[in-house]
Formats: structure tokens, sequence, C-alpha cells
């Protein structure tokens, strides 16, 4: 359905020993369209500059400030915010922290998040457990591993003062029942926060439906450059204190006072990563001609094949929720042989590369606390996940690959030493 779409990622047109790339490590990263790439080119050839606001009051200043304000309003567009909601920010786990040192803590005050946090959701809230004296809880999973929203509101209480949750998991793609969550944190008086990392990139998600309080995500992960967003309902961030300070983020200074401009830009300080901006707004565009709906149908479609052909293999071990009613777009497996492990992760991504050009991710995926809490430990898994530009022929090839690492080890004639 997507593969018209291809043709505009000359990354995927290279070749290595005569084969082209199979691309499966697109929760870490997407590859960039052309047009994303013409913007952000457009910005260095045509207007190399600082922004327009007051002190750079010329031709190109002028034409920066168009741009990135251009591309802020598409931003919010996408996720229906007003403008003055996005703030720029370096990635997903820079908003988290945004949130976490602004937001108006004091000793004794909770906050809770899932078991299956990222560590960029979860080392902040340990930092200030020792810092600030906050208290950090997190939520069970079942055994199934679903969110359990009895367990939840369990712990809530009015001392609870943020939840912060991961909208999609980076594991098995497993979608939480974020409306739930927002309702009931609501009920106690409580602001929630959403690393949607792998949700916006994903599917439509609308702030005014979910009526979220903060929500981070990472342009990289959405066909864009190495860029963030963090978006806050306006009265959030008015109440909310500053974290990174200094130039363009105040009106007026004295040697004792500062007055801080109004939300986004008190946030906002220093230079700002106007091509990523730019850009940003093109990878929008991008998604907005695909089509959300049709970008999380396309990833069920390959999550739903891969299973499939992967639960021919008694040795392969899905991780995490395997229905595609709530996980799609991201599978983590092992090889093992009556729990022991057969190939270890790594060497799984690097025989896979290095035979098949498949490119995954693989390891602890930043989510120790959950590998370490269920026993495996360091070594994770290996994580295939999908994009536009994926193909049912890309899943075969990786099931073969699959295959043969699983027939070379079984028979003794380990692919891993050549």
């Amino acid at each position: 359905m997507f593969s018209k779409f291809r043709e505009d990622f000359a990354s995927l047109r290279r070749k290595r020993n005569g084969k082209p790339p199979v691309y499966l490590d697109n929760g870490c990263m997407t590859l960039k369209p052309r047009q994303v790439i013409e913007s952000i080119n457009e910005y260095f050839e045509r207007y190399p500059a600082c922004s327009g606001y007051g002190r750079s009051n010329h031709w190109f200043s002028h034409e920066v400030k168009e741009a990135t304000e251009k591309a802020r309003e598409k931003v919010a567009g996408f996720i229906n915010s007003l403008p003055e909601e996005i703030v720029w920010t370096k990635n997903t786990t820079e908003g988290i922290n945004h949130v976490a040192n602004a937001f108006p803590f004091k000793k004794g005050d909770i906050v809770i998040t899932s078991d299956r946090e990222h560590n960029s959701n979860l080392v902040p809230w340990i930092k200030l457990s020792r810092v600030k004296g906050i208290v950090h809880k997190t939520v069970p999973s079942t055994q199934e591993g679903i969110f359990d929203l009895e367990a939840f509101e369990d712990i809530l209480s009015p001392d609870v003062k943020l939840v912060s949750m991961v909208h999609v998991s980076n594991l098995d793609g497993y979608t939480l029942p974020v409306e739930e969550i927002i309702k009931i944190a609501h009920d106690y008086n409580a602001r929630v926060l959403l690393d949607g990392a792998q949700s916006v990139p994903h599917r439509k998600v609308d702030i005014k439906n979910l009526e979220v309080d903060f929500l981070a995500f990472s342009v990289h992960k959405m066909l864009g450059p190495s860029i963030g967003v963090l978006y806050g309902n306006y009265d959030e961030l008015k109440a909310l204190d500053t974290f990174i300070v200094g130039g363009d983020t105040v009106s007026d200074t004295s040697y004792t006072k500062a007055v801080f401009l109004p939300p986004p830009r008190k946030f906002e300080a220093g230079l700002q990563d106007y091509a990523g901006q730019i850009g940003a707004g093109a990878a929008v565009d991008y998604l907005s001609r695909v089509k959300m709906e049709r970008v999380e149908a396309h990833e069920r479609r390959l999550t739903e094949l891969l299973i499939e052909k992967l639960s021919a293999f008694p040795e392969v071990k899905i991780a995490g929720v395997k229905n595609t009613e709530l996980a799609k777009g991201i599978i983590s497996f092992r090889i093992e042989d009556n729990n022991r492990l057969l190939v270890a992760p790594s060497d799984i991504a690097e025989l896979l590369d290095r035979h098949y050009n498949i490119m995954l991710r693989a390891g602890d995926l930043c989510l120790h606390s959950w590998f370490n809490h269920i026993g495996i430990g360091a070594s994770g898994v290996a994580r295939a996940s999908f994009y536009i530009y994926n193909t049912r022929e890309e899943i075969e090839i990786l099931v073969e690959g699959i295959e043969k690492i699983i027939e070379a080890e079984k028979n003794g004639k380990s692919i891993t030493h050549g």
C-alpha cells in the first residue's frame, strides 16, 4: 500500500553486496524523505540566520521567523493543540525533564508511573526522589503484561501530583489505556504527562480528546530531524517554573531580577535549532498527506504477519503483549530452548545485518528496570519496529534470516562464528 512512498527515501536505494537495506529500527529513528531534507537544506542555503525576534531585524531573519512560526503551527495542528502550547526541545527525554524539573513539587508529593517505562520516564523521578524528596510509585502490570487500572486507582491519593506514563511501549507497541488513566488521575486532581515517543509518530493523537496536561515526543521518530516537542496545556505551561534559562527566555533583566516571557518562549533558551523546526514542519506535512489512520493500519498488518510467521518457530519467544488489538508496530523477541538463550539478541541483530542487510535494535532498549524485574537482565531482546516504507516482502526476508539462524544453532554450525 505504501510502496509508492519508498521512492522518497534515498537511503532505501542504497545497496550493500547487491542488496537494499531492510530498515526495521524505526522505534529508534525513522528514515528521512527528500521533502524533509529539502526543507532543511533550504534553510541552510537560502536564509541561514537567527530568527527575527527583535535583535536580528533583516531580510533573512524575517524569513527564519516566518518559517519557524509556520512549523510550530503545523506541529500544533498535527496534535490539535494551539501553537503557543508547543515547546521545542531536543527530544522526548528533554521534554520529560522539562516537566520534572519545572513542576512545583514539594517533599512527599507522589509521582506514579507504569512498570514498563523507558529510562527517560524513570530516571528523572529516581533523581527527584533523592534530591527533592518526592515519592515515586509504579503500577504493576497484570500477568499478561496489561496495565492494571484497579492497581492504579488503589495507589491514587490526594498526595499524587503527577501521573507520568508511556503512551505506547517501546518494547512491544502496547498502548496503555491512557483515556481512562487521564480521567482517573484528574478525578484525584493530579496532572498527567504522557511519553508520546512511540505514539505520535504512529497514530492520530488528538490532545483535545485526550485532555492530557503534557505530552512529549520526538520528531526524529516521525520522518523528521533530531528535534523534540513538549506540548503543555497553556494554563499548565504558565504555572510551570522555568528549567533551562538564559537568552531569549526573558523580556528584561537587572543584576538581581529577570522578567520571563510567556510560554512557550520562556522554555526555549538560547539559539534554537531553526533547521530542525523547519524540518519538523515538513515531516508533519508529509505524514498529514499519508494520514495517520493509514499508518496505524499498515503497521498492524505487518505486526500480524510477523507474529503469524514467528509462531512457526517454537524457539522464538515474543516479549510482551501479542494481541494486535492492543499492541502493534513493534515486535521484540528472543531465541531460546527450554528457557535457555540459544543466540544472544545482540548476535541476532549482528548476523541479520551482516547476511541480510536487516537493521534491528537489540539489548535492554533502555528498559533495564522491566528486564531486571522479569529476570532477563541486560541481554534483553532483539526488536523489529515498522514504519510506512516497510513491506510484507521485508517481513519475509526477516523471517528467512531468523529461520537460518535457528537452523544453524540447532545443527551445531553456529552462524555466530561465520
